[in-house]
């Protein structure tokens, strides 16, 4: 026992306290291994001996793994924790397109939903139609304007005083360049003294100027009334032709005019192009056509054709009333959250108001003498020539 301990002394005195307890085991094991420990205290030669020790301890077993693994584990925690950076650097990168993602920013400015969260003020497009707008969608919103027209003026007619088809045709060719409501408080004094096709035919053109003097332009329209009263003398019995290609021979007749006698006197279907038609047509992007042919083609081709002469009175009643070319009032119209064209004009409610015209202002309309329910929604019949 004391030799024993004397050689752990020792061992422990040459090589540290680690080398004396490995050399004390392998002591006593047996004489292979007394030589084994007799090379570790050697010195520097001890390194070898040490190296041999896992090699034993793996042929000793599996009771050699346990102590392998304690050793390897806290190596392989600092090698794990040295690594954990660069695990965590794909995940940032996975998390930057979450943040350059743009879909929920593009459908919040999508004009759809833009017209939607502001009833008065419809998205701006600058389009042939609406940005994205199909055929079906244009065709749907053009029809509900037509719908929304009809509940605002459900007592439109045409603003022309006639009594028949003779009287309105020389009206509607005397209203280019001037206003309906001069051609009204002018034509009484016309057809006065000239009742008849036949007679104002044979009428004397210097009398007949005199008389159309407040229209404008009346060399001109001197000339239109009287050749086209000669041509339904001479060519249809001085009766006005109820048909579309020989309304557009008579003189100073279109086919705007021919849709106005058409339409109103015939009740045959016709879309009535003039300058308020045109205009808002094209502020609702239903055609960017400009020749009055082209728009009518376009318009006709999303109504059908029941619709087409009413929908001319309640698209010019509306240019006249409220869309007006200058100083449209944005802030007082009925179809503003339809219109891309809303924001053009005055939007503030109290201020378009006061651009309100006609009856829509408690105003007299263009007629001396307009149809009754006219006259039961609220309108007033216009002053005749020179009162007030």
């Amino acid at each position: 026992m004391s030799a024993e301990r004397d050689s752990a002394v020792g061992e422990q005195g040459s090589d540290g306290g680690r080398k004396t307890a490995k050399a004390a085991k392998t002591a006593a094991a047996g004489a292979s291994d007394a030589a084994r420990e007799a090379a570790s205290a050697s010195g520097r030669r001890a390194a070898p001996a040490r190296k041999a020790a896992p090699a034993r301890k793996a042929a000793a077993g599996k009771k050699a793994a346990p102590g392998k693994k304690a050793a390897s584990a806290p190596a392989k925690k600092a090698a794990s924790s040295k690594k954990a950076p660069a695990r965590k650097a794909p995940a940032a990168k996975k998390a930057a397109p979450l943040k350059k993602a743009p879909a929920p920013r593009k459908q919040l400015v999508a004009p759809k939903k833009a017209t939607a969260s502001v009833p008065a003020a419809p998205a701006k497009t600058v389009a042939a139609h609406p940005r994205g707008e199909s055929r079906t969608a244009l065709v749907r919103r053009a029809r509900r304007i037509n719908r929304e027209l009809a509940e605002v003026y459900p007592y439109a007619h045409p603003e022309l005083d006639f009594d028949n088809p003779f009287q309105l045709v020389v009206a509607t060719v005397l209203s280019a360049q001037t206003t309906d409501l001069r051609v009204n408080q002018t034509t009484p004094a016309l057809f006065a003294q000239y009742p008849t096709p036949e007679e104002l035919a044979a009428a004397n053109p210097e009398e007949v100027e005199e008389i159309l003097r407040p229209t404008g332009f009346f060399r001109a329209k001197t000339k239109s009334v009287i050749g086209l009263s000669k041509a339904l003398v001479e060519q249809f019995g001085g009766e006005v032709p109820g048909r579309l290609e020989d309304l557009v021979k008579l003189p100073g007749v279109g086919r705007k005019t021919a849709f106005v006698v058409l339409g109103n006197a015939f009740g045959r279907p016709g879309i009535t192009v003039d300058t308020h038609f045109q205009r808002l047509v094209r502020r609702w992007k239903w055609t960017d056509e400009t020749d009055p042919d082209k728009i009518e083609a376009a318009v006709g081709a999303l109504f059908p054709k029941s619709d087409w002469t009413d929908l001319s009175h309640h698209v010019i009643w509306h240019g006249r009333r409220i869309c007006h070319a200058r100083k449209p009032a944005c802030g007082a119209c009925p179809i503003a959250p339809l219109c891309p064209a809303y924001g053009e004009g005055e939007t503030d409610p109290e201020k378009a108001t006061k651009l309100l015209k006609y009856e829509k202002a408690g105003q007299p309309g263009q007629r001396l003498k307009p149809p009754q329910a006219y006259l039961d929604a609220g309108g007033r019949a216009a002053p005749p020539l020179g009162a007030g």
